[in-house]
Order: structure tokens, then C-alpha cells, then sequence
């Protein structure tokens, strides 16, 4: 594997991720000399990431402060009528801005008023006078505003006009292959990780609310997390060898993404969406209302039916026994 551009950091210290949601939130005196970028930024992989460590560089440099424009949801669900399958969730995809040490986040809705929205007032109106920007940072192929005319060539008259610097980042590639959004929702999809990880950097994660199932797990002697990933995109259902985050603590566990097979009346159809549902050895969970990130290590096998719950608990150990393989 070979990546071109700068090798990313895993993030920066900081005093915290700061929110603002909606085109009135932020007020001039929010940030100071704020560096800003643009961008949906799903997955926030290695073309993403370069642009964030440009960013805080940028900030760092310039004794200001690092802020993402970003958006509540996906644009081409405005634009196109469906969104794709969310990589990162709204809050995952925060904390994970977080961690790279940005300082602020603008959260704008995604609807037909900010489709209509020319480049030019996006500029004028949020950039300038709610923000107070310094400098725009701008992915070399990033573009906002109606019909995406808002590119660093078209911006910059206005930046000469309005007073502040506009920069583009380099491109990033792996391989001699442009990174996307698109490629790696397929090569999880297809639960292939590997490639998936070497684009995003990091190993794919999902993230999520921790809410109440129906607690069979736990007449099971294996109590389990059930977690509402509020739409990220879903491997292939199956048994997975994954490292859980809770309250700062990382632990190997095991998780079912599937329909319970086991426990389906014959004939009966399981739920529209898998349920992902996460048994971490040593832990009897009491987490409801609290968000876990859940890593993809690996997959250990298909989700079957099981011809009792006797047989389903043998398998379930053999499962947890192999975490230390």
C-alpha cells in the first residue's frame, strides 16, 4: 500500500469540539481568526483527513482556530431524492472531528432552501458575517453552493473582495487510485475491510445508541448491547470479531449483525434492517442511552439457523473462544 500526500496524524490535542447548529448559530465573535472547510465529509477518510490536517495546520500556523461547515444530512438526498448509505452517522462523524482536533463545527440542515443557496451568499452571509472566516480551505475537487458553482477559481474574487485567504488542498490518492465514499461503501458492503480500512486509515467502525432489546441474550447466559446506529451503512449480516469503546474503555467482543434467525417462527420474515447486537465478555451492560463505537476486526462466520438454543450457546462459546485466536 502507498498513499501520496503527507502520512495522517491520528489527531491533535484540544480543549474540545465546539457546536453549532444551524445558519444563525455561529456569531462573529464564536472563533477566533477561523480557518474554515466545506464538506459532508461521510467516512472522513484519508482524502478527507488530509484535508482536516491541512486545516488544523493552516489554524495552528496562524494562531486561529480550525472550523468544518458540515451538514446534518447527506446532500444528494435534496439533490437526488435518496441519500446513500451513511458511512458515519451525524455524531460519529463528529466525534471523529473531534479526534482529529478540530475546534469548531457549523451543523447545517440539508433542504431545498440551502440547495437554492448561490456559493455567493453562502460566502457573504455564513462564511463572513456569521463566522468572521479568515481563510477557506477547499478540497481540490470540493465544491458548494447552488448547482456547485462554488469552487476555489469562483470563490476567489470574492475572497479578494471580502478580505480573507482561499487555499486548496493537494490531492490524495492510494495507490495511484483516487479515495471515495463510493468505494468504500462497497467494499463494506461486500465486507471486504481490508480495502476498506486502507482507505479510510482507520478500521471501520460503527457507532451508535445503546437501547433495549428484547433481553433474550441475557437468558442465554450472554447479555447483550443492541445498538440503533441511527443509519450507518451495515457489513453483510454474520458473526464479527470487533473492539468495543464504552466510557473510554476498548475491549474484543463479539457481535451479531443479522435477524436472529434462531428465534423466527418457520416462515416468518425477520426485521427490514439487521439488528446489530454486541456481547463483550466480562461485562453485563447497563449502558441504555449511551453511545458505543463498535471497530470491524474481522468476520467469523455467516448467521444460520440453529436447531435449538442448546446448540445456538455452544456456538456462541466457540465464538467468544476465538477472539484469543
Amino acid at each position: 500500500m502507498s498513499v501520496t500526500g503527507k502520512d495522517l496524524a491520528d489527531g491533535r490535542s484540544g480543549g474540545g469540539l465546539r457546536r453549532f447548529s444551524g445558519l444563525d448559530s455561529p456569531t462573529p465573535d464564536a472563533f477566533r481568526s477561523p480557518v474554515v472547510t466545506i464538506g459532508m465529509f461521510d467516512g472522513l477518510h484519508r482524502g478527507h483527513r488530509h484535508v482536516i490536517e491541512h486545516l488544523c495546520a493552516l489554524a495552528d500556523r496562524a494562531g486561529g482556530e480550525s472550523v468544518v461547515v458540515t451538514f446534518e444530512t447527506h446532500p444528494r438526498l435534496v439533490l437526488e431524492g435518496k441519500a446513500p448509505g451513511l458511512l458515519l452517522s451525524t455524531e460519529h462523524r463528529l466525534l471523529l472531528l473531534e479526534r482529529l482536533g478540530v475546534d469548531g463545527v457549523v451543523l447545517l440542515p440539508c433542504d431545498e432552501q440551502m440547495r437554492r443557496t448561490t456559493f455567493e451568499t453562502f460566502v457573504r452571509d455564513l462564511l463572513v458575517k456569521r463566522i468572521g472566516v479568515s481563510t477557506l480551505l477547499l478540497g481540490f475537487d470540493s465544491n458548494f453552493g447552488h448547482e456547485g458553482k462554488g469552487t476555489a477559481t469562483t470563490v476567489a474574487p470574492l475572497a479578494a473582495e471580502l478580505d480573507f485567504e482561499i487555499v486548496e488542498a493537494p490531492p490524495i490518492s492510494l495507490a495511484g487510485e483516487p479515495i471515495s465514499s463510493s468505494r468504500i461503501r462497497e467494499a463494506i458492503r461486500e465486507g471486504d475491510f481490508a480495502t476498506a480500512s486502507d482507505m479510510l486509515g482507520r478500521t471501520p467502525a460503527l457507532y451508535g445508541v445503546v437501547v433495549r432489546g428484547d433481553g433474550r441474550g441475557r437468558t442465554l447466559g450472554f447479555p447483550t448491547a443492541n445498538i440503533d446506529l441511527e443509519g450507518e451503512l451495515l457489513p453483510p449480516p454474520g458473526v464479527y470479531q470487533v473492539v468495543t469503546t464504552l466510557r473510554g474503555e476498548r475491549r474484543a467482543a463479539v457481535a451479531n449483525i443479522g435477524i436472529r434467525p434462531t428465534f423466527l417462527p418457520d416462515g416468518a420474515a425477520g426485521p427490514v434492517v439487521p439488528v446489530l447486537e454486541v456481547y463483550v465478555p466480562g461485562v453485563d451492560f447497563e449502558f441504555y442511552g449511551e453511545r458505543m463505537e463498535v471497530e470491524l476486526v474481522r468476520k467469523i462466520r455467516d448467521e444460520r439457523r440453529f436447531p435449538s438454543k442448546e446448540a445456538l450457546v455452544a456456538q456462541i462459546k466457540q465464538d467468544v473462544a476465538s477472539l484469543g485466536s
